[in-house]
């Protein structure tokens, strides 16, 4: 059964009632009316629901029930039902919002596309906003680890059990995995969330500044030291201190960190003051810090002062079936953050999405979200671009590049129509025998996509 409602208003009983009847006997939910009145009492925003109304009726006309309900709903799609004196006043009304209109007397097969193409569009609609709303409700993506395959299920209830201890962290992961967002997860989730999360890349600080960053120092320790500073450490105290690329740092701020684990206290540069510091600490590498550690470039005993849980994130190669769910997640919140509306994904587009390899992992991902939502739907998706800086493309002809691209639109259409071939030739601009020559060329079956 297809899923939402579909309101039909009538006054003519029997054209009513076979409407109804029509439509049920195609696998749609129906709630009939005789008067748009009654609808507008029951109505309600953002349901999961479209209007297939008639133009002339006795108490309020489809025109003004229309504007009534749009008033009330503007995404709402309505079908009007209109005779053929009409037409031009239901071209006008699509102008003003309706969704489609059919002519009477009607064709069942359009009228059947007709709502199934409405209801579609209507549950896009929602998916959206409420996609839109999970974004707006979530600061950043502090806490957010989309997916449900069964490695991010995993995590997702590792970083439940493991958050409120009281220990220290090292978490693994190739570049773009998430490597910060889960170490934000455990501090937000943790007793310490009400404290400061402060992280610190170790590759990106110089090593001249590195023992002030993470120790601060007194006025005067050193020649541009002409205020008091408070270290990393120190303003973490209390919440969480987040190393990500622990191995880059240097093995003489190795053995500070190592004193600061032991007897939790810190001093400042230029100080004899032992400060005491109440601090979790959370490690991020993409080395093995276990070879590293044997071959004698980071400090074995910190290694394992640190790496009380390990937690290994895996690569986006080994959660593709997340791939969907996330890059719909990034669209959204991209195209929201730059008001621009959001595209619907089609098989096609997400078999591009699966194909690929993201050796960038999720950060890639989201930032070919953003693409997306700057270039706009066509310039990017109609070029079949979404993989065109990952390998599929490396090492190929321009014929062969040409060939791909060709298939992925094909497919596209085909798949958007459902396997109708005249929709599918229109849209593209193609004889209907080109494009079956076409399909066979690239082993297409319009029948696969039929519904």
């Amino acid at each position: 059964m297809a899923d939402g409602i579909v309101y039909v208003v009538d006054d003519d009983e029997d054209f009513r009632e076979w409407l109804d009847q029509m439509l049920t006997n195609a696998s749609f939910t129906t709630r009939c009316f005789d008067s748009a009145s009654r609808v507008l009492k029951e109505f309600e925003p953002n349901s999961n629901s479209i209007l297939l109304t008639d133009i002339k009726m006795p108490d309020v006309d489809g025109l003004e029930f229309m504007h009534k309900a749009l008033a009330i709903d503007p995404d709402l799609p309505v079908i009007l039902v209109t005779g053929h004196g009409d037409v031009k006043t239901a071209v006008q009304a699509m102008r003003d919002g309706a969704y489609d209109y059919i002519v009477k007397p009607v064709d069942k097969s359009m009228l059947i596309g007709s709502v199934r193409r409405a209801l579609e569009k209507r549950a896009l609609v929602l998916e959206n906003k409420s996609l839109r709303s999970q974004v707006l409700s979530v600061p950043g993506e502090h806490g957010v680890l989309k997916g449900d395959s069964p490695a991010i299920v995993r995590l997702r209830e590792l970083i439940g059990n493991i958050a409120d201890l009281d220990v220290n962290v090292l978490i693994k992961g190739e570049t773009g995995t998430g490597k910060e967002l889960v170490a934000r997860c455990l501090h937000s989730q943790s007793n310490r969330s009400g404290k400061n999360f402060v992280a610190i890349n170790c590759g990106a600080v110089p090593e001249p500044i590195f023992d002030s960053e993470l120790f601060g120092h007194e006025a005067g320790a050193f020649t541009s030291a002409v205020k008091q500073r408070i270290g990393m450490i120190e303003h973490a105290s209390g919440g969480t201190l987040f190393l990500d690329e622990i191995d880059s740092m240097p093995l003489s701020l190795q053995v500070k960190l190592l004193r600061v684990l032991e007897d939790r206290s810190i001093q400042r540069l230029g100080s004899n003051k032992i400060i005491p510091v109440d601090v979790r600490i959370i490690a991020a590498t993409q080395s093995d810090l276990q070879t590293i550690a044997a071959e004698g470039k980071f400090r074995e005993d910190l290694y394992y002062r640190l790496n009380v849980i390990p937690v290994n994130l895996p690569p986006l190669r080994e959660r593709k079936t997340d791939i969907p769910t996330l890059f719909q997640y990034f669209l959204t919140k991209s195209c929201t953050r730059y008001q621009r509306p959001v595209p619907p994904l089609n098989a096609g587009v997400v078999g591009h999405l699966m194909a690929a390899e993201w050796p960038g992992n999720v950060r890639e991902l989201q930032n070919m979200a953003e693409r997306v939502a700057l270039s706009g739907y066509t310039s990017l998706f109609e070029a079949a671009q979404i993989v065109i800086d990952n390998s599929e493309f490396h090492e190929k002809s321009l014929p062969e590049i040409v060939a791909m691209i060709e298939k992925r639109m094909l497919e596209r259409e085909v798949a958007r129509h459902h396997g109708n071939i005249d929709q599918t030739s229109e849209a593209l601009k193609v004889p209907r025998k080109t494009l079956y020559d076409k399909f066979k060329k690239h082993g297409i079956n319009p029948a696969d996509y039929r519904k």
